[in-house]
């Protein structure tokens, strides 16, 4: 859901972007029927996606790699040690861009998620706060599913406008 909304809030005149998505258990897998129902009203279909597995090869030269928890991201670096610098929870970055602002009109796109990593130290991602976790509501209601899609509109939302602030 996060990369499907995401990548609608992208500008399609924005840097060359590619979005894509990953997890942690077997690939192949169809989204659930609560997502494909939760997802009809932002106007996106997924029942043509299937789930792949986070990989190695996925990560390398992934300029933002964004995990909805703190496994997620642990997963990510450990595949991948070099994809630190880019790793971030999604939750976390918005926090993050709140604090340093939208990316200036002279500064790349590296540049600015350079600046959202600051001072990070990966001993981070050993101590356990859900804080910046956004809740995974397979197996559960409808209602968590809507839930979650309207905190992950809000956050990708929020993701793009600093990423593309003159797109806002």
């Amino acid at each position: 859901m996060a990369a499907a909304l995401f990548a609608d809030r992208i500008p399609d005149h924005a840097d060359s972007v590619e979005v894509s998505s990953a997890g942690l258990l077997e690939g192949g897998t169809a989204v659930p029927e609560e997502v494909l129902e939760v997802m009809a009203p932002y106007g996106i279909d997924l029942r043509a996606h299937r789930s792949r597995r986070l990989t190695q090869p996925l990560l390398e030269g992934a300029d933002l790699v964004l995990g909805m928890s703190r496994r997620h991201v642990q997963e990510a670096v450990l595949l991948d040690p070099p994809s630190w610098p880019q790793a971030f929870k999604l939750k976390e970055l918005v926090r993050r861009g709140e604090a340093i602002g939208p990316r200036r009109p002279d500064q790349g796109l590296r540049s600015w998620i350079d600046d959202a990593h600051g001072h990070r130290t990966r001993s981070t991602l050993a101590n356990y706060s859900d804080t910046d976790d956004v809740e995974d509501p397979y197996g559960g209601p409808i209602a968590g599913y809507r839930s979650v899609a309207d905190e992950l509109a809000v956050l990708t939302g929020q993701l793009a406008g600093f990423l593309w602030p003159e797109d806002g």
